[in-house]
């Protein structure tokens, strides 16, 4: 009996022993199979490096916010006086009727003006594209593209593709010319500074001297009163002299533009950056298909012979 009640603490302190162990070699097992936490994944709250290296988003330099103009929250646009049909109605740019009314208020809000927003400044044809600080942002008056203006003064990609014509009264000497060599010892003017005049010079080249005048209205005025011959102009303002101005006029003729064609622009002091923005404005006109409807509506006409050599 002595012997049996001594074995039993024995046996039951071994058991504890096995049973510690088997535990242990259980929770080894579990811990040794659970994966290692990876040291190249960043943890929750470390910064992505993708985020804090991305660039921050480019300034749109052609936004409203980001142009610079001759006056705060306006765009001051420059033309002459008086201001032509079929350009402008009424001497009135700012009714925006006439072509270049309506291209100029298309350019103004594809810049982000609205209607309110835009003032016109009378500037004289002949000192528009002189060097020097322009009172304006841009000058729209039938100014064509010239290398020789393009030296002192910016343009805008051209908005409109002209030809020189020949306005007469229907008794001139030259009422039926059809040749440039009928028009060699005619009597010809043209407004001072204009591409007509350098026209006649480069390319009519008349034996008499060319008769040149401070403003079209001189000019259609000596030609009524027969101190000229014809008059050259350019083909839509010829179209509304022969229309509406001199019904005794007629379009002699028309000269086939040289290659490229001679081409108005809008007008920007030299080195003024809101001609980049001008024209990304003009591009998507010419692309919507809104310049050509402008042009469409304010530009038709019949179309005048042109002149053979």
């Amino acid at each position: 009996m002595t012997m049996r009640k001594r074995l039993v603490p024995v046996i039951s302190v071994a058991a504890s022993v096995l049973l510690l162990a088997a535990c242990a070699a259980e929770t080894t097992t579990a811990s040794s199979s659970a994966p290692a936490p990876s040291a190249a994944a960043p943890s929750v709250a470390a910064p992505s490096v993708a985020a804090s290296s991305a660039p921050a988003e480019a300034t749109d330099e052609c936004a409203r916010e980001n142009l610079t103009t001759v006056a705060a929250d306006t765009l001051t646009i420059g033309t002459d006086t008086p201001a032509y049909p079929p350009y402008f109605a009424d001497d009135d740019p700012s009714n925006g009727q006439g072509f270049e009314a309506a291209v100029a208020y298309a350019v103004a809000g594809g810049l982000g003006f609205t209607p309110d927003e835009v003032t016109w400044q009378v500037v004289p044809f002949n000192t528009s594209y002189a060097p020097g600080d322009k009172a304006f942002d841009f000058d729209i008056n039938q100014i064509s593209i010239t290398p020789k203006r393009k030296k002192v003064v910016d343009f805008s990609d051209g908005y409109y593709t002209v030809n020189q014509a020949v306005v007469a009264l229907k008794d001139s000497p030259i009422a039926n010319a059809t040749s440039l060599a009928e028009l060699k010892d005619a009597n010809l003017g043209a407004q001072v500074g204009t591409t007509s005049l350098e026209f006649i010079n480069a390319v009519v080249q008349p034996n008499n001297d060319v008769q040149v005048f401070n403003d079209t209205n001189d000019a259609k005025s000596a030609m009524q009163n027969g101190q000229i011959d014809g008059l050259v102009v350019d083909l839509p303002t010829a179209y509304y002299i022969t229309a509406v101005e001199i019904p005794k006029g007629k379009i002699v003729g028309q000269f086939k533009a040289e290659a490229g064609g001679e081409q108005f622009g809008l007008l920007f002091q030299k080195g003024n950056p809101l001609a980049t923005c001008v024209n990304r404005v003009l591009a998507d006109l010419s692309a919507s298909g809104e310049l050509q409807a402008i042009q469409d509506e304010w530009m038709a006409g019949t179309t005048a012979p042109y002149f053979t050599q």
